[in-house]
């Protein structure tokens, strides 16, 4: 791949600390920010066995894939995106706000940005937080300038570095290569499934959920996560290491 065509943030830019996959580091992070603590991260330990399942609270708002990048994602990102425009949009009538990543290292964040942003979990955003703040000024933006309103918040900064330090194992330095991407997958309000990358040129809208399902309903389920792995599978020899963690009610 051309240089020009690669979706990966130049090395010259600021790059923070790869964010643990973890949901509790993950969940510290978006209370540090501002999020409600009546919402939490958890992780989703199959969705083929109703059993484990069970064990989710729902409504699940945001579901965030986590996995290696592939040839098999790459040749179908370049595919999928080659005819597409890049994303202009802004203001209250956006069906999803998406934040395009200029931070090296941050697709963690971002996908965490997404499920925050969207759908009923803002509504939990508490009042006057970083958070509300940073969606409020974040709205009215092009993408573009979205991207540098991130790039410059010194309070997302702040509450990354803090919650990246806190994880279970050593974090690694700033300016290591880390393979594992985050894409976030959110319900909006007129009930399509969105795929929220910051990797791509814009929010996918994946097709139409039922006004009772959430993000791990099997329609979404089919539309999102079960279609990528599909696509895995069926390379044959793709790497199918990925997890799944859901943004839903809290456990407390």
């Amino acid at each position: 791949m051309a240089e020009n065509e690669s979706p990966d943030v130049p090395t010259s830019r600021k790059r923070f600390v790869p964010l643990e996959n973890n949901p509790e580091v993950m969940s510290s992070l978006v209370h540090k920010l501002g999020l409600s603590q009546k919402l939490a991260f958890h992780d989703v330990f199959s969705i083929d066995e109703p059993e484990l399942l069970a064990f989710v609270p729902r409504p699940a708002l945001a579901l965030l894939l986590i996995f290696p990048v592939s040839e098999t994602y790459e040749r179908f990102r370049v595919q999928e995106d080659k005819d597409r425009v890049e994303y202009t949009g802004c203001g209250p009538d956006e069906d999803v706000v998406w934040y395009k990543q200029t931070i090296g290292n941050a697709c963690g964040l971002i996908g965490l940005l997404h499920g925050v942003s969207n759908g009923e979990a803002r509504s939990h955003i508490e009042p006057n937080s970083n958070l509300a703040k940073l969606l409020t000024d974040a709205i009215p933006l092009k993408p573009a300038k979205r991207a540098d309103l991130l790039y410059e918040s010194e309070a997302l900064e702040s509450a990354h570095q803090s919650a990246a330090a806190g994880g279970d194992t050593a974090a690694p330095p700033a300016d290591d290569k880390v393979d594992l991407h985050y894409v976030c997958f959110v319900k909006s309000e007129n009930n399509h499934l969105w795929e929220m990358d910051g990797r791509r040129k814009g929010p996918l809208d994946r097709g139409e959920l039922a006004a009772g399902d959430d993000v791990l309903s099997d329609q979404a389920l089919e539309l999102g996560v079960r279609s990528f792995l599909k696509r895995e599978q069926e390379a044959g020899g793709g790497d199918l290491r990925f997890s799944l963690i859901v943004l839903s009610p809290s456990l407390d």
